[in-house]
């Protein structure tokens, strides 16, 4: 589905407020995700197709962090087993206004509901599979391995998470030149320099990125044992956990 093309930060603002997930930004999100994050289209169908591969009967599967549900169409597309509600959750309101109309646009034999919750408080019902697409840089680090561990602990043996996010390399070189290919990508797909400053600034209180390190240390102390970088571009990964 297409989207008006995204021009948020395109003229001077006075002052550049700390980004948010409000209308501007649902108005225009699948135009800003497909030209700001590299290999998102890749990631989304991968999580569908693991999906489809984890999901267990009778179990639900979790989208946390929906925005507006590309993820939940994805594995809506691949899941055949019997029995399965896939639940999307966000605490957007302008983006779970949005996100029902999307999902339901698109076929699929299994059932997605979406909700306006807050996943650090939500309890989650027994599930096969949890997917996590650019979600947990913007929850508070002080609470994401509270957050992993209550989805380990809801996760049927056998079940899988699914994390994608952008990170941090420790090497500050290394970084510096993962940012600037970053930038480039952007300027690529037709944002100016004016746009990839102004949305840097408005971002960077907002989205606290943890390095590779971090998140491995995270899922293995929460109780995966199998945990893999499956992709990366830049500095953006995602990694599957089985439980």
């Amino acid at each position: 589905m297409s989207s008006p093309r995204d021009s948020i930060y395109a003229q001077p603002l006075n002052e550049v407020a700390n980004f948010a997930f409000d209308d501007r930004v649902a108005e225009v999100f699948p135009d800003m995700i497909g030209r700001s994050v590299p290999g998102y289209a890749t990631m989304v169908q991968t999580i569908g197709l693991l999906a489809g591969r984890y999901a267990q009967p009778n179990t639900r599967v979790y989208d946390l962090g929906c925005s507006l549900g590309a993820a939940s169409i994805a594995m809506k597309q691949h899941i055949q087993a019997e029995g399965v509600t896939i639940i999307g959750l966000d605490n957007s309101a302008a983006m779970v206004q949005r996100c029902q109309a999307h999902v339901n646009a698109w076929r699929g034999a299994t059932p997605v509901h979406i909700e306006c919750a807050d996943i650090l408080e939500a309890e989650l019902e027994p599930c096969s599979f949890v997917a996590m697409n650019f979600t947990m840089q913007f929850i508070e680090p002080g609470r994401r391995e509270a957050l992993v561990a209550k989805i380990y602990n809801t996760l049927t043996p056998g079940g899988m998470l699914v994390l994608s996010e952008k990170v941090r390399h420790e090497d500050s070189r290394a970084d510096d030149v993962l940012i600037d290919l970053h930038h480039e990508f952007k300027r690529q797909n037709g944002y100016s320099e004016l746009e990839i400053a102004q949305k840097r600034a408005a971002i960077e209180n907002v989205m606290l990125i943890d390095s590779e390190a971090e998140h491995y240390a995270r899922l293995q102390a929460a109780g995966f044992t199998t945990v893999q970088n499956w992709y990366r571009c830049f500095n953006f990964t995602s990694y599957f956990a089985i439980k």
